[in-house]
């Protein structure tokens, strides 16, 4: 059974900026874990077939214009109905002050009533995003995760092959540090995969005989960022003679993460190859096959065209 996440109600008010109107008493401990948010039109109107009180609310200004347009009766039974069924929390748009009803039937039922001065959409764009993040299928991997040409780069092979030498030479060819020794990787999208530090080694890396470093200390913001869509997977693994490596790269390979397919390279370590300019070799290749050219198979097209051209050419003579 897949595990379930959550993040605290308290860190999206921060987050967000929400301004608090009212919060319930065990505010403190409420945990959102549906990524998924909804507008509570229908439930002013009598409808809850379908509604999921997990789900954070938000109120825009249809809802608001249609309770006004209610009696006060209406309207009270209306709100009333919709606390009842203890939603998680209701945000309201645009800065609006909320309804006194509103604010009388939340404080009733102990229901968490917040406001921000964002626009509607905006918002729930915003807050949608950040659920995706917060609540995403996770899992750390052993390895460098490093920025090169805008490409993320996931470095991984058995301890002391060089991965953070590796990474440490790319910093200072002017490429970026996401993470060393541990990746924290986040499924926030179909097929989108973005990782990070752990926080508490966030920038820190380490190196045998030297020990623990801080590279934003010593190369700078520049150098160093949170957090990074994966695109390429480099493994990275002792030369052996009798391995028939890739030559071509005609065939792609893929390695899975969290039921992603992601694009994998393996790269043989051996004595005077320089793994930096590799690697910027192999995340511009990467770029440019995500852009529609491969070299690889223009090579090949290219070796068809010409062993059908000395066809011709020997059917002619």
């Amino acid at each position: 059974m897949a595990e379930t996440y959550s993040v605290l109600l308290s860190q999206l008010v921060e987050e967000h900026r929400m301004m608090i109107v009212h919060t319930s008493a065990d505010y403190a401990d409420v945990r959102i874990t549906s990524k998924a948010v909804g507008r509570p039109g229908l439930q002013y109107a009598g409808f809850f077939e379908y509604f999921d009180n997990r789900r954070m609310l938000v109120s825009g200004k249809q809802e608001n214009t249609y309770l006004q347009r209610l009696t006060p009766e209406e309207r009270r039974k209306a709100i009333e109905g919709l606390m009842q069924h203890s939603p998680r929390a209701l945000v309201v748009c645009h800065g609006v002050t909320p309804l006194p009803e509103l604010i009388e039937l939340a404080i009733q039922y102990d229901v968490n009533l917040f406001v921000t001065e964002m626009d509607t959409s905006e918002f729930m764009e915003e807050l949608i995003s950040s659920l995706h993040v917060h609540l995403a299928p996770r899992q750390t991997i052993h390895g460098v995760l490093v920025e090169v040409y805008g490409e993320g780069l996931l470095i991984t092979g058995e301890s002391g092959i060089g991965k953070s030498e590796t990474a440490l030479e790319l910093i200072k060819r002017g490429h970026r540090l996401i993470a060393d020794d541990a990746v924290e990787i986040r499924r926030v999208g179909s097929n989108r995969l973005v990782g990070e530090a752990p926080a508490i080694i966030r920038h820190y890396m380490e190196f045998r005989g030297i020990g623990i470093i801080n590279a934003r200390t010593i190369y700078g913001v520049g150098a160093v960022k949170s957090s990074q869509t994966i695109h390429l997977v480099v493994k990275l693994e002792g030369w052996e003679e009798s391995k028939a490596y890739n030559r071509l790269g005609v065939d792609a390979e893929y390695t899975d993460i969290l039921g992603v397919r992601v694009p994998c390279v393996t790269i043989p370590v051996s004595p005077g190859r320089n793994l930096a300019v590799i690697l910027e070799l192999a995340a511009m290749n990467n770029r440019q096959k995500k852009m529609g050219y491969n070299a690889a198979e223009d090579l090949a097209n290219r070796h068809d065209q010409y062993i059908d051209d000395s066809a011709i050419d020997l059917e002619d003579e």
